[in-house]
């Protein structure tokens, strides 16, 4: 079996997976979004990130052997604020926001995880889990609200390497009168009647944001799974505050044993902000891209190394991708098939196994897909297919606008598109052979415009996918 090795934040250090919670069974538990807007790319980043090392579980591990979990905050200031402004009842905006992140991640070519949890659905097990902490001396009550003592918990900080001293000196912290010190966090906070609430044993109420992912993570994975991940600005508090209360409630389980972070995206050198001008959601960049191109420039840089989204990275994505999708042509056409049995290269299994190394892994698909290999070409074909799919590309859409999220979605209408696109190569060559050079010219020109390259053949004339293909023109054609 591949051994997988991953960089965990809690001891610095790569380390072998090794599942031991359930013997080959791999629990894996991310931070997902809060449900009141379009996500945005640099929330991008981290489901491309672990969708990637879901792939790789399920491979080595097998598919029913991995349960990744994903939440949705679907309760929480934001989304009230959200409600407040438009005057649209909250669950009307959090059912219609997260359809929106669901679409937008699969365009992205991102697997679903296999449990994706509402907060609004678990609010028994987070007062439960709040009792507990209080029956243990690590929370109290004050005011409706409860905190958690944070001084009650000796290892507080050991994730994000702080002291809570110099947290406190470090930090602006409000210090509301309640609290019995500035870094106890809220675990429970009281509602008006005109704020989502539910009752309590302090009283009618919404949970803090922290407690959510515990009583999600333990009712879906237990008191102890194998990888918490998520992006490297939840290391605090959010994440340190999970570790407490978690280790806290279940001081018997281990709560995540790996923890990963990915590292923040800018754009064009900038960190992303609507002041800036550089704000870019997915729904935003779909009318111009594909989900292949986004898809590749989230992962062009490691994981831990800050990705920075610039022109230049898309246009490479897109002559890259090209060539992938010329491939890919051609595999279409030979009718060929990828086998159940099919196994990833192995320098690209490895590197993946290799704490998600992906350039390593695209550097491995740039030798697949320029060698020279014309007489294994149909073996040739099945490897760069196969393996861009086990990297989550679909390699159906081309690089202009992708209004579907996978081959298999998209399957019939490619398959009327490119269809037409050979009828129009024969058409060149009934014209040519009557000698209507015209006319075989005019039907060229309209295959350029939509980014289709005509190729003369001995065989006759045949058509290739470039860089400027869009595929929505194409289309047009049928």
């Amino acid at each position: 079996m591949t051994e997988i090795r991953l960089y965990n934040t809690k001891t610095r250090a790569v380390e072998p997976l090794e599942p031991t919670v359930v013997p080959g069974r791999v629990g894996m538990y991310v931070c997902g979004p809060t449900v009141y807007d379009r996500a945005h790319l640099g929330n991008a980043r981290p489901v491309v990130v672990f969708d990637v090392l879901f792939r790789l579980l399920r491979h080595v591990y097998g598919a029913d052997n991995v349960t990744y979990v994903r939440n949705f905050t679907d309760v929480d200031d934001k989304i009230i604020a959200r409600a407040a402004e438009t005057g649209r009842p909250i669950d009307a905006i959090t059912a219609e926001t997260t359809q929106w992140y669901l679409d937008d991640m699969a365009a992205l070519g991102a697997l679903e995880p296999t449990e994706m949890p509402r907060a609004t659905a678990y609010i028994p097990q987070m007062v439960a889990m709040i009792e507990a902490l209080i029956a243990k001396g690590h929370a109290y009550a004050a005011e409706g609200h409860v905190l958690f003592d944070v001084r009650s918990y000796a290892e507080y900080g050991r994730l994000s390497g702080r002291s809570v001293d110099d947290m406190i000196a470090g930090a602006r912290v409000e210090v509301a009168p309640y609290k019995r010190d500035p870094m106890d966090f809220v675990l429970w906070k009281p509602s008006t009647d005109d704020l989502p609430g539910w009752p309590s044993p302090w009283g009618r109420g919404r949970p803090g944001w922290h407690v959510e992912c515990s009583a999600m993570s333990y009712a879906l994975l237990g008191k102890s799974f194998d990888i918490h991940g998520g992006g490297n600005d939840l290391m605090f508090p959010h994440h340190e505050n999970e570790i407490a209360q978690s280790r806290c409630a279940h001081p018997e389980g281990d709560f995540a044993r790996i923890w990963m972070h990915n590292e923040m995206l800018q754009v064009e050198g900038k960190k992303m902000s609507k002041s800036l001008g550089n704000f870019f959601t997915v729904h935003d960049l779909r009318s111009q891209l594909s989900g292949d191109v986004m898809r590749y420039v989230l992962m062009s840089s490691h994981y831990r190394a800050p990705l920075d989204w610039t022109v230049s990275r898309v246009e490479e994505a897109k002559v890259i991708l090209s060539r992938w999708l010329r491939l890919n042509d051609r595999f279409r056409r030979a009718s060929l098939d990828i086998p159940d049995s099919f196994e990833p290269d192995p320098a690209i299994l490895a590197a993946l196994a290799d704490d998600l190394n992906v350039p390593a892994a695209f550097t491995r698909m740039h030798e697949l897909t320029t060698g020279n290999s014309a007489d294994t070409e149909p073996e040739r074909l099945v490897q760069v297919v196969g393996n861009a799919r086990f990297l989550g590309f679909s390699l159906g859409s081309g690089t202009g606008p992708d209004p579907s999220c996978s081959l298999e979605v998209a399957v019939d209408r490619v398959d009327a598109m490119e269809e037409r696109l050979s009828q129009m190569c024969a058409e060149i060559d009934a014209a040519r052979a009557e000698k209507d050079f015209a006319l075989a010219d005019s039907i060229r020109a309209r295959l350029r415009e939509v980014g289709v390259d005509v190729l003369t053949t001995k065989d006759g004339t045949r058509w290739e996918r470039n860089v400027d293909f869009d595929r929505d023109k194409a289309e047009t054609l049928v």
